[in-house]
C-alpha cells in the first residue's frame, strides 16, 4: 500500500484504529467507567468524522488500483451515515442505562459496523464490496442480541445472523458469476467486459444473484422477512440504529453497484429495480396498518420507504439517483427524531412499544406530541413537510424516464401507507386517555425530537442545501 492509497483509506483506518484501541481500552480498564466515556468518545469521534468526510478534498480518487474510490457520492453517504450514527449513539444512552446493559462492547459495536459502511460506499470492487458488508454484518449481527438476558433479543439476533447468512451466500455467489464471465471483480472492469462483449447469461444472473443479496440489506420485499422480528425483538437503539446508517450505505453501494458495474444492463436492472420498489411500497404500507407495536410498525415503514428510495434506483437516470440520495437524508433525519422519542417511551420505568399507550399524549407533553406529529406527517408525505419533496422528487423522476406506472402505484401506496401515521396522530390527539407513559424523557432525545421536526418545516425553503449535494454525489455514477 503506497502513501497515496493510505491517505484516501485515511478515514476508515482512522476509525478502524480507534476501534481497535477501544476495544482494548474497555477490556482492561473499570468496565462501570468504560462504557459511559467510550459512549461520548466513540459518538464524538463519528461525528467528527462525519464533519472531516463532508469538508475533506474534493475531486475523485481512488486506491489500490482502482477497488477503492473516494468521490463525491461516496463523501455525502460517509457524511450522513456516521452522523446519523453519532446522533443514535447520543440518544441511546439513557435507555441502555435504564436496562442494564450500558456496556463498553456497544460503542465499539457500532464504530466497526461504521467502518464496514464506510468501505461499502466506496467499494469498486467485489472484494472490497464484500469485506465492507461483512465487517458491518458481522456488527450488526451481535448488536441485535445485545440484550443477552433477553429472549426476544437473542431472537433476533440469532434471525438475523441465518437470514443474512443467507443473503450473503447469495451475494457471494452472484460476484463468482460475475468474475467468472468477466474475468475481474473491479467495477469498471466489469463494465468494460459487458459493453464489448455484450452482457451473457452467466453476467446476467449474477446480476441478479446479487441484487438479491443487496436487496436484503436494504429491507425490500420480498427479502424483508427479517426486518420485523428484528425490529420488535432487538434493543430500541439497536432498531434506531438499524432504520438509519445501514440503510444509507446499502442503498448506495445498491446504486454504485449497479450504475457503475452493470451499466450496460441497464434495461434488465431499471425492471428489477422496479419491481423491487412496488412490491416493498405496497406491502410495507398493507402490513403495517394492523401493528400495534411500534417497532414493528417502523420495520414495516422502513420496508415501505425504501421502496420509495428504489423508484429513483429503477429511473436509471441521473436525476433518478439524485432524488433517491435526497430521499435517504430525509428519511434518515425523519427516523432519527422518531425512534428519539421511541427510545424514551417508557411505563413504570420499563420500556413500551405499544401505540394505545400514547392515548392522549398530547394532553401530558403538547410539545413533544406536536414534533412528533410533524415528523409522522412529513413521513407519511403530508405537505408541505419536507417529507412529501423528497417523494414528489422520486415521483417526477420517474415520470421523466418513463415509468408513469410505477409513480402512480407510489402514490396510491402513500395513500395507503399514511393512515398508519395518522392512526397514531390520532392516539395522541383524540385517543382513549391510556396509562400514561413516563414524564421524564432525556435532554438530547428531546433535542433530537425538536430538530428533526424543525428540519422537516424549516427546510422547505431550500432544504438546507442537501439537495445540491445530492445533486453533486448521483454525477460519479454517470461521468
Amino acid at each position: 500500500m503506497s502513501f497515496a492509497d493510505f491517505m484516501v483509506v485515511l478515514p476508515e483506518a482512522a476509525l478502524a484504529a480507534y476501534a481497535m484501541a477501544a476495544l482494548v481500552w474497555g477490556v482492561y480498564s473499570d468496565a462501570r467507567r468504560a462504557g459511559p466515556a467510550l459512549f461520548w468518545l466513540t459518538s464524538a469521534v463519528l461525528l467528527a468524522l462525519g464533519v472531516w468526510v463532508g469538508v475533506g478534498p474534493e475531486g475523485d480518487r481512488s486506491a489500490f488500483g482502482g477497488a477503492f474510490t473516494d468521490d463525491d457520492l461516496s463523501r455525502f453517504g460517509k457524511s450522513l451515515l456516521l452522523i446519523a450514527s453519532a446522533a443514535i449513539l447520543f440518544a441511546s444512552q439513557d435507555y441502555l442505562r435504564r436496562e442494564g446493559i450500558l456496556s463498553f462492547e456497544f460503542p465499539v459495536l457500532a464504530a466497526f459496523a461504521a467502518a464496514g459502511m464506510m468501505v461499502m460506499v466506496s467499494a469498486s470492487d467485489l472484494m472490497v464490496l464484500y469485506v465492507g458488508v461483512e465487517l458491518q454484518s458481522l456488527s450488526l449481527y451481535v448488536l441485535a442480541s445485545f440484550h443477552r438476558n433477553s429472549s426476544r433479543s437473542t431472537e433476533a439476533g440469532l434471525k438475523y445472523f441465518v437470514l443474512g447468512a443467507l443473503s450473503s451466500g447469495l451475494l457471494l455467489y452472484g460476484a463468482s458469476l460475475v468474475y467468472g464471465f468477466s474475468g475481474t471483480t473491479q467495477f469498471a472492469g466489469i463494465a468494460e467486459a459487458a459493453s464489448s462483449s455484450g452482457v451473457s447469461l452467466g453476467l446476467l444472473y449474477g446480476m441478479v444473484f446479487m441484487a438479491v443479496g443487496m436487496a436484503f440489506k436494504v429491507s425490500a420485499a420480498p427479502f424483508h422477512m427479517w426486518a420485523p422480528d428484528v425490529y420488535e425483538g432487538a434493543p430500541t437503539p439497536v432498531t434506531a440504529f438499524f432504520a438509519t446508517a445501514p440503510k444509507v450505505a446499502a442503498m448506495i453501494l445498491f446504486a454504485r453497484l449497479l450504475a457503475d458495474a452493470f451499466e450496460s444492463a441497464a434495461a434488465d436492472w431499471t425492471d428489477i429495480a422496479a419491481f423491487l420498489s412496488v412490491f416493498s411500497m405496497f406491502l410495507g404500507a398493507v402490513a403495517a396498518i394492523g401493528q400495534t407495536n411500534i417497532k414493528r410498525l417502523m420495520a414495516y415503514s422502513s420496508i415501505a420507504h425504501m421502496g420509495f428510495a428504489l423508484m429513483g434506483v429503477a429511473a436509471g437516470t441521473q436525476q433518478g439517483f439524485e432524488a433517491m440520495l435526497l430521499y435517504l437524508a430525509i428519511y434518515v433525519t425523519m427516523n432519527v427524531g422518531v425512534f428519539a422519542f421511541i427510545l424514551s417511551m417508557r411505563r413504570d420505568g420499563r420500556p413500551a412499544s405499544d401505540i394505545a399507550s400514547l392515548g392522549m399524549y398530547s394532553r401530558r407533553a403538547p410539545l413533544r406530541a406536536l414534533a412528533l406529529l410533524l415528523l409522522l406527517f412529513s413521513l407519511a408525505g403530508v405537505p408541505p413537510l419536507v417529507g412529501f419533496f423528497a417523494k414528489f422528487n422520486v415521483f417526477l423522476a420517474a415520470v421523466d424516464a418513463g415509468l408513469v406506472w410505477l409513480a402512480v402505484a407510489g402514490a396510491v401506496a402513500s395513500v395507503l401507507g399514511a393512515f398508519y401515521y395518522i392512526r397514531i396522530v390520532y392516539y395522541m390527539y383524540f385517543g382513549e386517555e391510556a396509562e400514561g407513559l413516563d414524564a421524564a424523557m432525556p435532554r438530547f432525545a428531546v433535542g433530537a425530537l425538536v430538530a428533526s421536526a424543525f428540519a422537516m418545516t424549516a427546510g422547505v425553503v431550500n432544504l438546507f442545501g442537501v439537495a445540491e449535494l445530492a445533486a453533486a454525489a448521483s454525477m460519479p455514477l454517470f461521468n
